[in-house]
């Protein structure tokens, strides 16, 4: 998810690396246009930006199993599952039903129905229930629950797997120690549970909002 009027580095950086990147699809353009005119919050898209980086992760990757707590409109989804194996599924989990009817138009735009499987619902009642060993989570929901799908999600991730968790600087405040919203104070929580986990490697990349890679060894 981005921040709207948050940036690390300058907009004329911003911009040149912008001009190198992939032309976005016509299905993620739409997906963007509408996310940006009809959504709630639309400040929450993941983005072209962030997009190209997360589908990169995957081919990097190359996972069987990916699992993304916090579908939002579905953008970070599609790109998610351009890495996937032959025969590779994501499960996909979005709080709010709403969206759904939209998720589904998007996902079958895009030719992902069999591969990609959409949960609604609460994502602390889901995880448990998945069968599946994932070799990919990426996290980008409630901030305050960031801690508690990070144990939810371990044992379900094989040796080598990663967790990607986004937002994890929260537009600078992370650094400020005044800042004691609950938010705030979940995710330094999150970072320093992770950095002092030693069963798996970690770094934060200053990327848009920030996103910190965990992984298991």
């Amino acid at each position: 998810m981005e921040n709207a009027h948050y940036e690390l580095v300058s907009p004329a950086i911003q911009s040149f690396v912008e001009s190198y990147l992939q032309p976005e699809s016509d299905i993620l353009r739409d997906l963007n246009d509408f996310t940006q005119q009809k959504a709630p919050f639309p400040e929450m898209l993941a983005g072209h930006y962030q997009g190209e980086l997360l589908r990169m992760f995957s081919k990097m990757i190359q996972p069987a199993a990916i699992l993304e707590i916090g579908t939002y409109t579905g953008y970070s989804a599609i790109c998610l599952s351009d890495g996937l194996r032959q025969g590779g599924v994501l499960h996909t989990i979005e709080a709010n039903e709403e969206l759904a009817p939209h998720i589904h138009s998007f996902l079958e735009r895009a030719g992902l129905s069999a591969q990609v499987t959409l949960h609604i619902g609460d994502a602390r009642k889901i995880v448990p229930a998945l069968q599946d060993v994932f070799d990919l989570v990426f996290i980008d929901a409630d901030k305050p629950s960031y801690a508690l799908y990070y144990d939810l999600v371990f044992d379900k991730i094989r040796p080598g797997g990663y967790i990607i968790a986004d937002n994890i600087l929260w537009r600078g405040k992370i650094t400020d120690e005044s800042a004691t919203d609950r938010s705030t104070v979940a995710l330094r929580e999150y970072v320093r549970k992770v950095h002092a986990d030693e069963r798996v490697e970690n770094i934060i990349l200053p990327i848009r909002d920030g996103l910190m890679v965990a992984r298991k060894k």
